[in-house]
C-alpha cells in the first residue's frame, strides 16, 4: 500500500447541467431549481503505483479529463473514495490561474503560492522557470499583453519545474512551435527518469503515448473498460473506436431508410 500514490475506489461523478447561467446562480440558494444529470464517471477503481507512467485513452467526453481533475482537486466525486500522495503538478489548463494584471514574473510566485510551495522554494526554481519559457523580456510586463502561445509557454515552464512527485498531462504537449514541442517531450522525459516520479498522460495519439507510457486505462462513457499493458490499452482503444464508428454507420443507414 505504501507504493500506491493514487487510489481511486468506486468512484463517481455526476455533474448537474442548467439551463443557463442564471439557474445555475439560482441553484446555489435554491436546489430544486430544474436541472438535468450528466454521469460523467461511474463507479470506476484503479490505484497507481509511485514511478508507474499510465496512459488514459478515450474519445470526448469519455470522462478522462474529469478523473485528472478529481485527482488535481479541482472537482471532488459525488460518491467513492480517492486518495492521492504527493506533489501534484498538472499540465492541464496551462494558462489557469494566472493573473492578467500581474507580470510574468510576479505570475510565478502566485501559481507557486496556490500550488502550496514557499516563496523560498519559488526564488530557487524562478531562473530555471524563466529561461525554459524564453519569452525574454515580457516576463516583467502584465499577461495581459502575452499571446496565448506566450501564456502556455510560461504555464508548462512553471508546472513542469516545480519537481512533482505526480505529472499530470492533459495533451499539454501541443503547445507552441516545433522547436517548443520538442523541448516540452524532452522536459518531460526528464522528469519521468526522475527516481519515484509518477506519470498520468491523457491522449489521442496513441504514438506519443508509447513513447512515455508502460500502462494504458480505456475510459468509454464514463467507464473504464481496460486497464493494463501499453500495446493491449491501444489495441482495444482502436477497437473501440471501430465499433462506435460501425454503430455511427449502422445507425445513419437505420435514419436514411426510415425517412
Amino acid at each position: 500500500m505504501d507504493d500506491i500514490v493514487i487510489e481511486f475506489k468506486d468512484v463517481t461523478k455526476v455533474y448537474k447541467l442548467y439551463k443557463n447561467d442564471k439557474a445555475r446562480l439560482k441553484a446555489v440558494f435554491n436546489k430544486n431549481i430544474k436541472h438535468t444529470k450528466k454521469m460523467a464517471v461511474n463507479k470506476v477503481s484503479f490505484s497507481v503505483k509511485r514511478g508507474e507512467a499510465v496512459a488514459i485513452f478515450g474519445k470526448n467526453g469519455a470522462g478522462k479529463s474529469t478523473l485528472l481533475k478529481m485527482i488535481t482537486g479541482v472537482t471532488f466525486s459525488t460518491e467513492g473514495e480517492i486518495r492521492v500522495e504527493g506533489r501534484v503538478s498538472a499540465l492541464l489548463e496551462l494558462t489557469a490561474g494566472f493573473d492578467p494584471e500581474l507580470t510574468g514574473r510576479e505570475n510565478i510566485y502566485l501559481k507557486g503560492q496556490i500550488m502550496g510551495i514557499s516563496d523560498e522554494e519559488i526564488a530557487e526554481l524562478e531562473k530555471g522557470i524563466i529561461d525554459f519559457a524564453a519569452i525574454e523580456e515580457y516576463i516583467d510586463q502584465p499577461v495581459r499583453t502575452y499571446s496565448s502561445g506566450m501564456k502556455a509557454r510560461l504555464g508548462f515552464a512553471i508546472n513542469s519545474n516545480i519537481r512533482p512527485e505526480i505529472l499530470i498531462i492533459d495533451e499539454a504537449l501541443s503547445v507552441g512551435d516545433v522547436n517548443f514541442k520538442k523541448k516540452c517531450v524532452e522536459k518531460v522525459n526528464e522528469i519521468i527518469e526522475r527516481e519515484g516520479v509518477t506519470l498520468l498522460f491523457v491522449t489521442h495519439s496513441t504514438s506519443v503515448a508509447k513513447e512515455f507510457c508502460s500502462r494504458g486505462m480505456v475510459m468509454r462513457q464514463g467507464n473504464l473498460i481496460f486497464d493494463g499493458d501499453i500495446d493491449s490499452a491501444i489495441e482495444r482503444y482502436r477497437q473501440m473506436l471501430d465499433e462506435d464508428r460501425e454503430i455511427a454507420k449502422s445507425k445513419k443507414i437505420f435514419t436514411e431508410k426510415k425517412q
